[in-house]
């Protein structure tokens, strides 16, 4: 029986890596063509851990500008103070930001703010300006407590940056501790994370992987401005293999950082109503990911070209960073590398 067992499993790792071989391929055309610079992959599934550097950059503990795939970490901070009954979901956003008042911005939430229900814009209409001339957060808090709401709150999903924002104000503002410090201390660093900063923290940013962006603008994505701003939703940088250690405690939380009962609220859908599902920070929509994915599965994808997800059903965690930005590497590279990923996956 255990010869069996070993045959069987020495099978499912052999069809495991004939598939992984083909993303890797998927990616190596790719960097060696130039089309993409730098590209980092980890795959695991229960012990089996597949990580490989591609590109410019060496080794993938090389850190990457996440974008959105920072989203998730700012909710899970929320959750943090969630669990310690710090705050209630249910609150309205002006308990804790007095400024955010007036007309159906009284009726907002946490929970709006968490699931891409509160009526507030992706980007501000002056983001660009305030980008240009290098605002702090304080400024884009300001004036998303003034920009105009786009529909009621919790009639619609319509994907919104800035409510990630004022979710992390309401995290600073009852810890009295800036984000990035209360991440570090209290998700990264528990959890192992040992390469993820919201901002640079001690990163220089030639240590990272540069994103493939055009102009000199001096407010980009490889700007001091930006990458040290620590914008709570998409600032954060990190490794592939950190990136996996955050999905790996969502897939088996142990307390260290959420109550295993916290955790898994946060991977399920929370929208029922509308007609796009969303889970608490997390992407949750079924065919979002890989073809081969569970309906289960949750992640999230990152503007500068990254996607991270992991699937409950398989035991299956995929991290995929690039330096190609996702309007030019969705379609041709985060997706089909995921669609193979997922068709590798053993029944566990």
């Amino acid at each position: 029986m255990r010869r069996r067992e070993f045959l069987l499993g020495g099978l499912a790792a052999a069809l495991q890596r004939q598939e992984l071989d083909e993303a890797v391929s998927l990616i190596s055309r790719q960097t060696a063509n130039g089309g993409v610079s730098a590209a980092a992959l980890t795959v695991r599934q229960g012990s089996f851990v597949f990580s490989r550097s591609f590109g410019q950059v060496k080794s993938p503990d090389t850190d990457f500008l996440l974008a959105s795939i920072t989203k998730p970490m700012t909710v899970t901070a929320v959750m943090v103070l969630s669990d310690r009954q710090k705050l209630s979901l249910s609150d309205p956003v002006r308990k804790y930001i007095p400024e955010f008042h007036g007309g159906d911005r009284d009726l907002i939430t946490i929970q709006h703010l968490v699931t891409h229900t509160s009526g507030l814009p992706d980007m501000l209409p002056e983001n660009e300006a305030l980008r240009k001339r290098h605002a702090p957060l304080s400024e884009f808090v300001a004036a998303t407590c003034k920009t105009p709401l786009l529909f009621k709150p919790g009639t619609q999903l319509r994907y919104q940056s800035m409510g990630i924002l004022l979710a992390a104000e309401i995290v600073q503002r009852i810890t009295r501790t800036p984000l990035r410090a209360f991440l570090r201390q209290e998700v990264f660093e528990p959890l192992g994370m040992r390469r993820t900063f919201l901002g640079l923290g001690p990163l220089k940013i030639p240590e990272t992987a540069q994103c493939q962006v055009t102009g000199n603008d001096d407010w980009n994505w490889n700007s001091p401005y930006w990458r040290d701003l620590g914008a709570p939703w998409g600032g954060a940088h990190s490794t592939a293999p950190d990136v996996t250690r955050f999905l790996e405690s969502f897939l088996h939380p142990d307390g260290r950082v959420l109550k295993k009962e916290t955790a898994a609220s946060m991977i399920v859908n929370h929208t029922q109503p509308l007609k796009n599902p969303w889970g608490l920070g997390w992407m949750v929509k079924p065919g979002t990911f890989g073809k081969a994915c569970s309906p289960r599965t949750f992640g999230h994808y990152g503007a500068t070209g990254t996607v991270a997800w992991a699937d409950p059903a398989t035991n299956l965690t995929c991290v995929l960073l690039t330096t190609k930005p996702a309007e030019q590497s969705r379609d041709h590279l985060l997706g089909p590398v995921s669609d193979v990923v997922s068709a590798s996956s053993a029944p566990v």
